[in-house]
């Protein structure tokens, strides 16, 4: 490798070799993550006779079913996001104003769900959401209804059971801006004559604008693409992208097709990600 095919930070002359540990990680996840990217991507464009071809995108695109599934998937991934982070803002400035004991609880109650896989916790969900689960048990038993609810197989079902799924992803980046939030800065605010309000809304959410768009970012990268959630808490009744590509690889052999849909959920995520990187990015330029 020549000298100019390395990043600046890895050259001679005063340059860190620190920088050189990334270098393992780097082709790793090139050769793991990125290859079988790209080549997913140049299948969406290559026909059955192996010539160039849009017609997974035309498919895709031209048919009223797949984009109904595409704007349930969108609208699936933005309410959980709006979900996890309305629960999550509260509990990562809570998380940040602990101490002791009870700091290293509730942290362990973010991180240890992580340990328990995603099949496990929606298919727990799913338990619960039946009409003789536990939930509609507590509503029958406090005499809030009169008949079980229909819970299971329905979109606020999924948006819940996502929405605790990835609730940690939502917490951990808001807690980490919160904890390099200086207290006193609000307080500086209150002798200034703000009051709770002002101070949240001029001092406080401003400064943790940073984690929230990164934790919403990252949530919202993967409710788009969930497929194990949606397939135990709603099955076939209301589809999502990613069981769509799932059956066009599986059943349908269409691997075209398959493809294709897969290239535009990539391209949803990098967008979301990308955007809310320069937002970030913006953010924080804009108060140094």
């Amino acid at each position: 490798m020549s000298t100019l095919a390395l990043p600046k930070a890895w050259r001679g002359g005063g340059a860190d070799p620190i920088a050189l540990l990334a270098l393992p990680a780097l082709v790793y996840l090139a050769l793991i993550y990125a290859v079988p990217l790209v080549l997913l991507l140049a299948k969406s464009f290559r026909a059955a006779d192996g010539g160039f071809s849009v017609a997974g995108y035309v498919e895709f695109f031209g048919d009223p079913y797949h984009l109904r599934i595409l704007w349930r998937t969108l609208r699936v991934a933005l309410l959980t996001t709006l979900l996890a982070l309305v629960l999550a803002y509260p509990t990562a400035w809570a998380l940040s104003r602990a101490r002791g004991v009870v700091q290293a609880v509730m942290l362990a109650a973010m991180v240890l769900p992580l340990a328990v896989g995603v099949v496990v916790k929606a298919f727990a969900w799913s338990i619960l959401f039946r009409s003789d689960g536990a939930l509609n048990g507590v509503l029958l038993a406090l005499g809030i209804v009169d008949s079980p609810v229909r819970m299971l197989f329905t979109e606020p079902a999924l948006v819940v059971g996502a929405a605790n799924v990835f609730l940690p992803f939502m917490v951990l980046p808001i807690y980490a801006v919160f904890r390099q939030l200086d207290p006193a800065l609000p307080e500086a605010a209150t002798t200034l004559g703000a009051g709770p309000w002002r101070r949240f809304t001029r001092v406080v959410l401003p400064l943790t604008l940073p984690g929230v768009i990164a934790g919403s970012a990252l949530v919202f990268s993967m409710a788009v693409s969930m497929y194990v959630i949606p397939s135990l808490i709603v099955g076939e009744r209301s589809q999502t992208v990613s069981m769509l590509i799932a059956r066009s690889f599986l059943y349908l052999r269409d691997e075209q097709l398959g493809s294709s849909m897969s290239a535009v959920l990539l391209m949803l995520a990098i967008v979301v990600v990308v955007g809310s990187s320069i937002l970030v990015r913006r953010l924080t330029g804009a108060r140094s």
